[in-house]
């Protein structure tokens, strides 16, 4: 018999399900809603309640409770300053559970685990993360067309270079060509020149 066994096991062990448990409610508190089975939706809905309470009474015993539990000061922070004082004039329900239906594969009901209040919140972020996501995605295609594109450049480039480097031996060849020619013409005038002075000596 169950007699003063509350709450659901989530067939794991005490230390399994006090990490779940604590990783989950800072998610809920960081991101305002979070998607996940319903049978977790229920179980969390105690603890991110009760951190809500100790962020609306807001001494330092209870900030340090909570730390206790969440072990993320980031959602410390925003559990105190920004969740609490949204909730000073309401007492208890905090948090909002939406049946999403069954999971294809292991047909698990769906839920998503909301705080009350902050619908607009949730989905601004969403839209960030989306737009984040997107602008990764664009920047990476970015990189690996560059990627693709530098051995093409590159060897466009040595191309370039080696058809220079030809371009450069030719002129060298053609100068060096008409410097002989003109050295061969020097000397023939010179013969020519030597002769003609020759004769009258002969004579």
């Amino acid at each position: 018999m169950r007699h003063l066994k509350k709450g659901n096991h989530l067939g794991r062990t005490a230390s399994h399900k006090k990490a779940l448990m604590r990783n989950m409610a800072a998610q809920v508190i960081e991101y305002k809603e979070i998607k996940t089975t319903l049978a977790k939706a229920k179980e969390l809905r105690k603890y991110v309640e009760r951190m809500i309470t100790y962020g609306k009474r807001g001494s330092v015993h209870h900030r340090r409770l909570a730390f206790k539990f969440l072990q993320n000061k980031e959602a410390v922070t925003a559990l105190f300053e920004e969740i609490a004082p949204a909730y000073e004039d309401r007492n208890g329900g905090y948090t909002r559970i939406i049946k999403l239906g069954n999971r294809k594969g292991d047909n698990a009901e769906m839920s998503i685990i909301q705080l009350v209040g902050f619908e607009a919140l949730a989905e601004e972020k969403k839209a960030k993360e989306k737009k984040e996501k997107a602008s990764k995605k664009t920047d990476e295609h970015k990189e690996e067309v560059k990627s693709k594109e530098t051995p093409k450049a590159k060897e466009a480039a040595e191309e370039v270079v080696e058809e220079k480097v030809e371009e450069v031996k030719e002129a060298k060849a053609k100068t060096k060509e008409v410097k002989a020619e003109e050295t061969s013409e020097a000397e023939n005038k010179k013969s020519d020149v030597s002769e003609d002075e020759e004769k009258p000596k002969e004579s």
